[in-house]
């Protein structure tokens, strides 16, 4: 029999206890099941996925789940980057524990049980320490997180001060507004295309703009510095906003004026 080891809530525990693992995860190919690790002589390797699913997972401490599978019982192995490619392999339970036992490094490695567990297969759940394993990435340790929008989960301890710290160039938070009039000035006039459409964008993430400093670019000869001046002041709450898009409504480019309607409909 192959042991392996599933991380959960400690609130799942008397469920699991009850009627076993469900199959709420899903793996390569879109099917479901439930996501282990082999028990290996290294406790570290065993849990190394704790501090990552705590990430992601319910608040509160997570628990260990030992289950016994058959030896024949057909799973899928591979790193946890090769599920996105489909490359994760399809392999006995005995067979993925010997695998990843003789790896140099079996770090981002992943078991997945294409069904339930059931509950005659739970050998013991035990309390782990909630440090173990590593975060974002193995060997992420002493390098910067990343903190775009796509990487940062918002609410998760320190992220803000990481944030502030390490603004994204693209998804950290915009420059202050009397910057960006200052570049629209240097732009000059009528001001070039890239650096306008590059500050209107920044503008955009704001709640409020400066309607009056931005009304000249609904002139502007470049339709797409007009078109991205709409998506831009129609984020806005500022009054005014809404009437300096409508005014582009009759402008001569389609492109504008599908903008123009796009953010006006009800």
């Amino acid at each position: 029999m192959a042991m392996f080891v599933h991380l959960t809530s400690a609130a799942n525990a008397p469920r699991v206890r009850r009627s076993g693992v469900r199959a709420d995860s899903r793996g390569q190919g879109g099917r479901r099941g439930v996501y282990c690790f082999p028990v290996l002589p290294s406790y570290t390797l065993t849990h190394q996925w704790l501090r990552e699913l705590a990430r992601f997972g319910p608040r509160g401490s997570l628990v260990a789940v030992h289950v016994r599978l058959d030896d024949a019982q057909p799973v899928l192995a591979g790193h946890y980057r090769d599920r996105a490619r489909d490359a994760q392999q399809e392999l006995s339970a005995a067979e993925a524990v010997r695998r990843i036992g003789a790896l140099p490094d079996p770090r981002g490695w992943e078991v997945f049980v294409p069904r339930a567990v059931d509950a005659r297969e739970v050998h013991r759940i035990r309390a782990v320490p909630q440090v173990a394993g590593w975060r974002y990435k193995p060997d992420a340790h002493g390098t910067r997180p990343c903190t775009c929008a796509g990487c940062q989960i918002r609410g998760e301890y320190g992220g803000r001060r990481l944030r502030e710290r390490h603004s994204d160039p693209l998804d950290g938070p915009p420059p202050p507004v009397p910057v960006l009039l200052a570049r629209i000035e240097a732009a000059g006039d009528p001001g070039d295309p890239a650096e306008l459409r590059k500050v209107l964008d920044l503008l955009g993430r704001r709640r409020r703009g400066p309607v009056d400093a931005v009304a000249r670019l609904a002139a502007h000869p470049d339709p797409a510095v007009r078109e991205e001046l709409v998506w831009a002041v129609s984020c806005w709450r500022t009054p005014g906003a809404r009437e300096l898009v409508g005014g582009l409504a009759d402008d001569p480019h389609p492109d504008v004026r599908e903008a123009v309607e796009a953010v006006l409909e009800p």
